[in-house]
């Protein structure tokens, strides 16, 4: 039994990689770290800020896969000479990815106070209006006639 979704509508054409991209969406984990946040700009920019506190630029990696933007980090610092008699710091390795829509670019990423800061832009959505011309039987018919007396002549 096939599964039946809104985008699996006759009327919506075209639409099967939305669903797929749905459907990652829905897979990925649903762990909190590093908590983000998502800012629009103004209408053509994003940005994106991750708490990545204890992380240096050389233990984060910002990546773009096809249509995900990749962060992850991993401590590089070796702790072990370090004793500690409380940890609440979370310093363990992540993966945070996020799937960018079609025509996004990164700007760029800069690390301040903890936070990680990656810029995208989006650009506005253009008018797709097009008018089609409709070429019904009438005017096969007049090609028809047209070539036939051609031939006559």
């Amino acid at each position: 039994m096939s599964r039946m979704t809104l985008l699996s509508s006759p009327l919506m054409l075209g639409f099967e990689h939305f669903e797929r991209t749905l459907d990652r969406v829905a897979k990925m984990s649903a762990e909190g770290y590093p908590p983000y946040n998502i800012e629009q700009v103004n209408d053509t920019r994003l940005r994106i800020t991750l708490a990545v506190a204890g992380f240096g630029e050389e233990d984060l990696d910002v990546t773009r896969d096809g249509d995900q933007l990749i962060v992850a980090g991993r401590r590089r610092e070796k702790e072990e000479d370090r004793v500690f008699l409380h940890r609440g710091i979370a310093a363990r390795q992540f993966q945070r990815s996020f799937v960018l829509a079609e025509g996004i670019e990164i700007d760029g990423a800069r690390l301040e106070n903890g936070l990680l800061h990656i810029d995208l832009t989006r650009p506005l959505p253009e008018s797709r209006r097009q008018s089609i011309p409709i070429n019904g039987k009438a005017a096969g018919v007049e090609r028809r006639l047209d070539v036939a007396d051609d031939r006559d002549a």
